[in-house]
């Protein structure tokens, strides 16, 4: 396994997070659109990730993690969404605020506290936006799911997930009244029916940030 680095952690953590929730496999140019380089910096270093083992890449095509990237990804996932979980439970975070803070502290944090943090808290499965948290051997649980601009007007199924990448729609939406777990029909993309009550109108950007069971 390669030396240890935040940005190898970053890159190996993005690579993983952009097939949790979908099939298709991340391309340069999106991965540079995600961690906000240029297109030159991040075709250097999959070039050395490649080389370490911890992705599979061809030129100007899609980038993938092998067996031993997807370990080293899940790890870094651990850390991150176990932090998140502890934020919110024990220090009364909000869902918006802990991506940021979660980012400096997974790198600070020793395996031995997270190995408490992980018993503190139960060894939860999901983190606060229903994201699976891969335990200690790299394996996560979850269920069918469907994104919500994909699901039919009346299906009905709980909120199982919602991205983290927009502090100010997870706010939006919990302010609409939308929080993981919470039961819902469709009516259309933006509107839906939360826990049998009111339809809720809910904000730009929903519909692709926003899980449900199938």
């Amino acid at each position: 396994m390669g030396v240890a680095s935040p940005a190898v952690d970053d890159y190996l953590k993005t690579i993983y997070h952009h097939t949790e929730w979908q099939d298709e496999q991340i391309t340069p140019s999106q991965l540079a659109a995600v961690l906000g380089l240029a297109p030159s910096s991040v075709t250097e270093m999959v070039q050395k990730l490649a080389a370490q083992n911890l992705v599979t890449h061809r030129p100007y095509g899609p980038i993938s993690l092998t067996a031993e990237g997807a370990q080293r990804a899940a790890a870094i996932i651990r850390r991150h969404r176990l932090v998140e979980t502890w934020l919110v439970q024990e220090f009364g975070y909000a869902w918006h605020e802990v991506h940021d803070e979660a980012e400096v502290l997974e790198h600070a944090v020793s395996d031995r506290l997270l190995a408490g943090i992980a018993a503190r808290l139960g060894h939860p499965h999901f983190d606060p936006h229903g994201d699976a948290i891969p335990d200690a051997d790299g394996r996560v649980h979850r269920e069918d799911f469907v994104l919500l601009r994909d699901a039919a007007p009346g299906h009905r199924g709980r909120v199982l997930r919602v991205s983290d990448r927009d502090p100010q729609l997870l706010q939006a939406l919990e302010d609409a009244g939308l929080s993981i777990r919470r039961q819902v029909e469709v009516v259309d993309a933006q509107t839906v029916r939360i826990d049998g009550g009111a339809d809720a109108v809910l904000p730009d950007g929903a519909a692709d940030a926003v899980w449900l069971a199938a």
